[in-house]
């Protein structure tokens, strides 16, 4: 069918199948285009300029082949439902990436309470253990949420989060807090925060950088708040009801976030809930996963150790515990509501490339020099802070660039699940460089930016092989 079509159409004329179609009605014409979209390959219809996502090629035999998917997909693009669903997911996300932005004021108390007798590196395990669930297990969540929806995700994912964080209140001894806070919240913070990402892409397109942007503020914000509400409970009633109070705060988010947050595309025919790591084999797709990866694997080395560098560097343990890390969240809310309005207008790719150059900067140039004084830590902690904001926030987008809405749960719960691997080992690493470097923090640094580095490499060549070399380049 193709062969016949090549020889017969020549160089600027219009397709047999169209011309014929003159005379006939409308939807004759849309027939005819139904076909030659199923006919163009992937690259051809995801064009620079549009960013359409592409449906799988016309030989994939797997759950996301092209029969299962909904032609002519549209979108609201705002409107008081896609606003309450933002909302919505915007709670979500303020209960689950709030928590996760504050794990360095977690650590940093426990590590000289609780577990004051355990290394850097055993008491980082963790932490990374929580970041690396609450990611890896999207690879089944993403595609539940494409088949099922988000309602019975996330009321579990609430009551996972409230009870991981009241038996977390309880902890004293290394394995209770691996249960309690590594295993129970991290499911319950993966249950909340893959639907709640995911449900925006289904009612935005080409706002859906902006939209996704001002959805993921709450995990900057919950990261400014929790900081600095956790340092002041900590010194008046020490771990438990300060954990128990941070619970009950978050409950009220849970509820907004299970009334409003919904999906609106129907889910594939004979789409299954099992996760297809055959999508990595997309060259694109799998250097952007690698990117996303290396880029995870880095950021959670400065969240969890900002704490520990000020108060090594003989910092208040005010500015050491809360201060800083609200001033590195203070720039991801920044760097998630006005990157992410660009990514609409430049591309999401090279706005999560621009955003790597801002940490390969900070970590080079800011911290690496000026980290020992007050002023450096705060530049290099908003400067970091707004580009992984960025990041967080557009590389949803970039995901799904690379594939139709109805699939976009399973491929993004994919690229996540690889960056899980990157989120468990990343803090433990910068752990033990700590720890073989005698308390030196130099190593943390350059391990962090020569990660964002390779990220940028890997991101630049996934825009590179799908839409040519050129910086400039609209992707």
């Amino acid at each position: 069918m193709h062969e016949k079509r090549d020889s017969i159409d020549g160089p600027g004329q219009r397709p047999l199948a169209e011309s014929a179609c003159e005379p006939a009605t409308a939807q004759c014409q849309k027939g005819t285009n139904d076909v030659q979209d199923l006919a163009s390959s992937p690259s051809q219809l995801l064009t620079v300029e549009a960013g359409a996502p592409p449906p799988p090629p016309l030989d994939d035999k797997s759950d996301s082949g092209v029969d299962n998917y909904v032609k002519d997909e549209t979108y609201p693009e705002g409107g008081l439902e896609a606003w309450l669903v933002v909302f919505g997911a915007w709670c979500g996300l303020f209960a689950s990436l709030g928590l996760m932005n504050c794990i360095g004021t977690l650590q940093s108390y426990v590590a000289e309470h609780q577990l004051s007798s355990y290394s850097e590196g055993a008491i980082g395990w963790i932490f990374s253990i929580f970041t690396a669930v609450s990611f890896g297990c999207g690879v089944y969540i993403g595609p539940l949420f494409d088949k099922y929806g988000p309602r019975w995700l996330l009321a579990c994912g609430s009551l996972f989060l409230i009870a991981g964080l009241m038996a977390t209140s309880a902890c004293t001894q290394y394995w209770h807090f691996i249960l309690a806070f590594s295993i129970l919240t991290g499911v319950g913070v993966a249950l909340l925060f893959t639907p709640s990402v995911a449900a925006i892409g289904h009612f935005f397109l080409r706002r859906r950088g902006f939209a996704s942007g001002i959805g993921t503020t709450a995990g900057g914000i919950g990261g400014i708040a929790f900081p600095l509400i956790l340092t002041q409970l900590f010194a008046k009633l020490q771990w438990g009801w300060s954990v128990r109070i941070m619970g009950f705060m978050i409950i009220f988010f849970l509820v907004v976030a299970n009334v409003l947050v919904k999906k609106r595309l129907p889910a594939p025919k004979n789409a299954s809930p099992h996760p297809d790591f055959r999508i990595l084999k997309d060259k694109t797709f799998g250097l952007f996963t690698f990117s996303v990866f290396m880029l995870e694997f880095g950021l959670f080395i400065p969240v969890a150790y900002l704490p520990n560098y000020g108060l090594a560097q003989g910092f208040s343990r005010e500015f050491s515990t809360g201060i800083i890390l609200a001033i590195f969240n203070t720039g991801s809310v920044i760097g998630r509501v006005i990157p992410g309005y660009l990514a609409d207008l430049v591309g999401p790719y090279n706005s999560n490339l621009g955003s790597l150059c801002i940490s390969i900067f900070a970590s080079f140039v800011v911290w690496l020099p000026f980290g020992h004084t007050v002023p450096g830590l705060s530049v290099f902690a908003f400067l970091f802070g707004f580009a992984s904001g960025n990041n967080i926030s557009v590389a949803p987008v970039c995901i799904g660039r690379l594939c139709r809405t109805q699939e976009y749960g399973r491929y993004y719960a994919t690229a996540y699940v690889v960056a899980a691997v990157g989120c468990l080992i990343g803090i433990p690493i910068g752990g033990a460089i700590v720890s073989a470097s005698g308390g030196q923090y130099q190593g943390v640094i350059l391990c962090t930016g020569l990660s964002q580095t390779v990220a940028f490499i890997s991101c630049y060549c996934a825009k590179g092989f799908k839409v040519g070399w050129h910086p400039l380049t609209k992707f």
